[in-house]
């Protein structure tokens, strides 16, 4: 443990003497009972088995912010950052603020954020790898980087940026509540540093001396519902009606005076002008996952149709089983998925520990989905070697692993669904995910068998398997449209984050979102066109060539724009890689390349294919498949 300085001043102790028993939420604040085994455990902080005598050593604690002292000098950044030797790009604590009024009655409000170690941590339950765990000791939810793969789930999830990916190690890191502080009875080195006694730690629900209020929110704060977050505030200085943010985000709080409270509502700070911004939208951070859903939908629903259109008999899916065109649907398939899983998996910090991704089934859906895409492509892999050979009994092989993939490929879509469910994005957190995702399933995965039967079959012979799949992909065109029209209701008549991303993708993306809607428009009016009229001679195949084109470059904007848009329920950021701002800013400039400043955040994806193999090499596949067997053997 760390040793106490002799000169430690007095404000830098722990001061909780009595304490209450439930919390705001109703839940207990002693998180263990007389006689719990876990209560005179050591947390072994740097390999020291010694237990610290804080007397309230099990209770839940928290941060108290008196906001109205707050001078955004930003020592506690300083101060944690120094202990935690954290890099330029990475800060566990900020200092955002939002503004109101005018000179010269301007107000600033200043707010230092950290992790809020949160009665319901939404981090722990997301995380695949499970390197989050939540202590009886002070309530502290800590992360293990060593065990974290980088996938960056907890950082989507968390409503308070606490989480940090660092983009150079690969890994996600927080604050730890100075846990080791709190052993030998200090306060946490940021509420140590803090100049104007704004910052404060204790009990949770306890009230610091000399401050009379424990309020849960404040304008910028988002709601506590999400997570029951464990920090309270004082902030008794009237605000003005409307409190705006200054960083990029379109976004300002307005008071509703019938509940006290302030709720984002849109900022229309970048006007109504509408733009393109292609760069932005097809090169951005996420385009490995836009390959990795819209691969993996399409395979999934191309598989589907193709084991069990014979098997319902549908009209002209006879044509199919020929073993030619059968074994080059397979293939593609194969392919398409191979390339969507190894996108996915090179997206991640550490790619050599993506069999991580298993280890938190009972609570993760990304472990889920991750389980799921993976049966499903054990069985298209098998499918796809065992179909080869024309033999009985390879034949009943090839079935089985066939509809081990039908079986667990749903499962995997389904589990993708829940998994951009997040409460914390609520542009996300809306029905129209799942029917875009289920849309793509059918239009794109009608699509793949169309393309490779219209290169490989007379198109004389195809009547009744055009018509078939012209009926599926108008069914995936129409879901994707209705979801779509019901998502843009919903986002301008709500008071959140979601409407502010929906005003982004009418003006900063304006034209792009029009392109998808007309591209949307135009693959729905030739598919269902083609239901009645089919296909012939070269008129039709040029047709059948358009309406491939349209959906393609649909679903690319389509994705892109679910990514880029989304806004989270995130704090005012007003400097640095908070601010989306800076960041675009820094990129254009040359300034992320700057090593005291940041960094550029695709470098670690520059990671080299033979680095990747090498590492597996060295870690062996034995012992990876020895990690999983022990996941589903004694994890369950």
């Amino acid at each position: 443990m760390i040793k106490v300085r002799s000169d430690e001043p007095e404000y830098a102790y722990l001061w909780d003497k009595e304490t209450k028993e439930k919390n705001r939420y109703g839940k207990n604040i002693e998180l263990t009972e007389e006689g719990d085994e876990r209560r005179n455990k050591s947390l072994n902080i740097n390999g020291d088995d010694g237990i610290g005598d804080n007397p309230n050593r099990n209770k839940q604690h928290g941060f108290f912010l008196n906001a109205d002292n707050c001078i955004g000098c930003h020592a506690c950044e300083a101060a944690c950052s120094e202990k935690n030797d954290t890099p330029a790009h990475i800060s566990f604590r900020s200092v955002g603020y939002v503004e109101g009024g005018t000179y010269p009655d301007y107000q600033r409000l200043n707010i230092s954020m950290a992790c809020n170690h949160c009665d319901d941590p939404v981090c722990l339950t997301g995380c695949p790898t499970r390197a989050y765990t939540k202590f009886t000791e002070y309530g502290a939810v800590l992360q293990d980087p060593d065990i974290c793969f980088g996938c960056g789930y907890c950082t989507w999830v968390c409503p308070y940026n606490a989480p940090q990916l660092d983009p150079v190690k690969g890994e996600v890191s927080k604050c730890n509540m100075c846990v080791d502080r709190l052993e030998v009875g200090l306060k946490p080195a940021c509420v140590s540093a803090c100049l104007g006694n704004a910052l404060d730690f204790g009990v949770i629900e306890n009230i610091p001396e000399k401050r009379d209020q424990a309020i849960a929110e404040i304008p910028g704060f988002p709601t506590t519902d999400i997570t029951n977050p464990n920090i309270r505030f004082q902030q008794k200085k009237q605000n003005h009606r409307e409190m705006t943010r200054t960083d990029s985000m379109p976004l300002k709080y307005h008071r509703d005076d019938n509940e006290g409270k302030y709720k984002p509502v849109v900022d229309e700070k970048m006007g109504r002008a509408k733009h393109w911004n292609l760069r932005s939208l097809l090169t951005s951070h996420e385009s490995a996952h836009v390959i990795f859903t819209l691969f993996t939908q399409a395979t999934v629903g191309a598989f589907l149709m193709l084991i069990l259109g014979s098997a319902m008999d549908l009209p002209g899916f006879a044509l199919l089983s020929e073993y030619s065109i059968h074994i080059s649907l397979v293939a593609t398939i194969f392919i398409l998925s191979t390339i969507g899983l190894y996108k996915l998996n090179m997206h991640l910090g550490k790619p050599h520990r993506f069999y991580r991704g298993f280890n938190n089934l009972r609570l993760s859906p990304v472990s889920r989905e991750i389980a799921g895409v993976s049966m499903f492509y054990t069985g298209l892999l098998g499918y796809a070697f065992f179909a080869l050979f024309d033999m009985p009994m390879l034949n009943i092989v090839a079935d089985i692993f066939a509809y081990l993939a039908v079986i667990s490929g749903p499962i995997g879509l389904y589990f993708m669904y829940k998994l951009y469910r997040i409460p914390a994005r609520p542009f996300w957190d809306h029905l129209q995910t799942g029917t875009a995702f289920l849309g793509s399933m059918l239009s794109l995965g009608a699509l793949i068998i169309a393309v490779v039967s219209l290169i490989l079959l007379p198109l004389s012979t195809m009547a009744g398997l055009i018509q078939t799949l012209a009926i599926i992909i108008t069914a995936g065109l129409f879901i994707e449209s209705i979801g779509h029209i019901i998502h843009a209701r919903d986002m301008q008549t709500i008071e959140n984050e979601g409407a502010a991303s929906y005003y982004r993708q009418t003006t900063q993306y304006g034209k792009s979102y029009r392109l998808r809607n007309g591209l949307l428009a135009f693959s729905l009016l030739i598919s269902a066109s083609i239901i009645y009229t089919g296909l012939s001679a070269t008129s039709g195949l040029v047709l059948a060539g358009l309406l491939a084109l349209a959906m393609i470059f649909m679903a690319a904007f389509g994705r892109s724009l679910f990514f880029v848009l989304v806004i989270p329920t995130t704090m005012p950021g007003a400097f640095f890689w908070k601010n989306d701002g800076f960041v675009d800013h820094a990129r254009e400039t040359g300034l992320a390349e700057a090593e005291q400043v940041g960094v550029v955040y695709e470098r670690h994806h520059a990671f080299k294919v033979d680095e990747l193999m090498q590492t597996i090499k060295e870690n062996s596949l034995k012992d990876m498949f020895a990690h999983v067997l022990w996941i589903f053997g004694k994890k369950q």
